[in-house]
């Protein structure tokens, strides 16, 4: 079946998706509030430490082996696995929220103690400090006792101050999803090659700290941790957590990974069926999607528009999604912040056409900017604040296997391979008006992807209209096909306007 995208097709989804949240509700979240099911139109306001957990020995895990075969994904699994259910152990334990895995990547929420307590704030930070002081620990422990699956190298970020809870996600994978600058920056202070905790400014003036020049590159000190640990009293130690961790192990083992394909379009793949044992592996597409600038238009708009950054981000999303899954049969994997992480695989039950993956996949680039730019008209012209929003885009091909981690009734999906890192790596140097495919989808793709792309293997401002021109003009079959069938589906339209027209892109 033809991928492609329509004008009129995507117009109508973003007029429903501007009708759904003509009306956005914003409260105050307070004790007890329930961020399990946010209404899409209500968003809460949340004073609170936000806390990245970065691994940064995945990509040794990767790398174990020359070729990125079975192996080498199962054993890149299994650490996951193995150190995702000591970090769910530490989190129920000292009552801090997890708000996503995302493959190396942890972020968690201290919403405790509240703001009617005296020193809510510092408390919560020290509270932060000790719980990721406590997973640095722990999971220094929580290999395989064969050193097959080594322990974590860990290194945490963590900011303070007020976001913007809404839901992120549909179709029963609904959780929290916190706008603003404290998950944002806390997720910069965990990027990097050194471990330890590190704070931004703002928290390490809360903590009773000094400003420091570069804070990504100071962290805590022995005795800043230590004092943190004694003010927070966590009441549960490392031994703690890795014995209770053993005995589950004992009681649940993890079990070895076992993968088959899934016959395409990744569409129809089921997420909440996948578990060790029935994991998913096959050559595809990875690809990000980032919304540029949108800390930057949460934070100008956090205390006197936050209707608008609900808005936004409700529309923006679901088209995203919509054209990824609905347009080009695709899988979201999940939201990532304001990012839309996806897979596209071309083929059938035994093999990937890769030619076709790589080329629908650049397709799909075009539509996603597309229909971006088209809501954010939209959204204009409905009189709502948008800001300078732009879309960063990066996409790579290569093997990727596709399972659920973690403790059974509380598993997290997961997409892991060389080709995902990159496509992520491609995405976050790309600006908000270009796309760039990573070097295997570049080498692996036809002639006319290549001359797309350029040696630079990044261009600017790749549409819909403009993709499907430039590949089909190169003699991209995947291309030229659809541009046929769109000819073929709208002769009586060629004819009555009498000029040339793109017709695939008419709705």
């Amino acid at each position: 079946m033809t991928r492609n995208w329509k004008h009129a097709r995507a117009s109508e989804n973003i007029d429903k998706k501007i009708a759904d949240v003509k009306t956005v509700v914003i409260k105050d979240y307070v004790r007890d509030m329930s961020l399990e099911s946010i209404p899409t139109n209500t968003g809460y306001k949340v004073d609170g430490v936000h806390m990245y957990v970065d691994i940064l020995n995945l990509d040794d895990m990767l790398n174990v082996t020359d070729s990125e075969g079975e192996r080498c994904h199962s054993r890149t699994l299994q650490f996951l696995n193995l150190h995702y259910r000591a970090v769910h152990r530490i989190l129920n334990q000292v009552d801090v929220r997890r708000v996503d895995n995302h493959n190396e990547r942890i972020h968690a929420l201290v919403t405790k103690p509240y703001n009617s307590e005296t020193n809510a704030e510092k408390k919560r930070i020290q509270k932060a400090v000790a719980t990721g002081q406590l997973m640095v620990d722990v999971l220094k422990r929580t290999g395989d006792d064969n050193d097959a699956i080594p322990s974590a190298n860990v290194r945490v970020g963590i900011d303070t101050g007020l976001s913007i809870a809404v839901n992120n996600g549909r179709n029963g994978y609904r959780e929290p999803l916190f706008l603003g600058e404290p998950a944002n920056h806390a997720a910069k202070m965990s990027a990097g090659n050194r471990t330890g905790i590190y704070l931004t400014n703002e928290a390490r003036v809360a903590l009773g700290l000094k400003k420091v020049e570069d804070p990504k590159s100071t962290p805590l000190s022995g005795q800043e941790i230590t004092d943190c640990q004694d003010a927070a009293n966590l009441d549960v130690s490392a031994d703690n957590i890795v014995n209770d961790w053993k005995d589950d192990l004992k009681n649940s083992p993890v079990g070895s990974f076992s993968f088959s394909r899934h016959t395409p379009p990744l569409a129809g793949m089921d997420l909440t069926i996948l578990t060790p044992a029935n994991s998913r592996r096959q050559e595809a597409v990875s690809i990000y999607a980032d919304i540029d600038y949108f800390t930057k238009y949460v934070s100008d708009n956090i205390d006197h528009n936050p209707e608008d950054v609900v808005r936004v981000l409700h529309v923006l999303r679901a088209e995203l999604e919509r054209v990824l899954t609905a347009d080009f049969k695709g899988r979201r994997i999940r939201f990532i912040g304001d990012c839309i992480h996806g897979l596209l695989c071309e083929g059938t039950s035994q093999t990937t056409d890769t030619k076709e993956t790589i080329s629908t996949s650049v397709l799909l680039a075009g539509a996603l900017r597309s229909s971006f730019d088209l809501a954010i008209e939209m959204l204009k012209k409905a009189g709502h604040e948008t800001g300078k929003l732009g879309l960063a885009i990066g996409l790579e091909y290569g093997q990727v296997s596709i399972s659920r981690l973690g403790i059974k009734g509380s598993r997290v999906r997961c997409a892991v391979s060389r080709g995902v890192l990159r496509s992520e790596e491609e995405q976050c140097g790309c600006t908000g008006v270009q796309t760039a495919i990573g070097p295997s989808a570049y080498a692996d793709g036809t002639q006319a992807v290549k001359d797309l792309f350029g040696r630079i293997r990044k261009v600017a401002n790749l549409d819909y209209d403009e993709a499907v021109d430039s590949l089909s003009d190169k003699d991209d079959a995947t291309a030229k096909r659809i541009k046929t069938e769109a000819y073929v589906a709208a002769p009586a339209i060629i004819k009555a306007e009498e000029r040339p027209i793109r017709p695939y892109a008419v709705g």
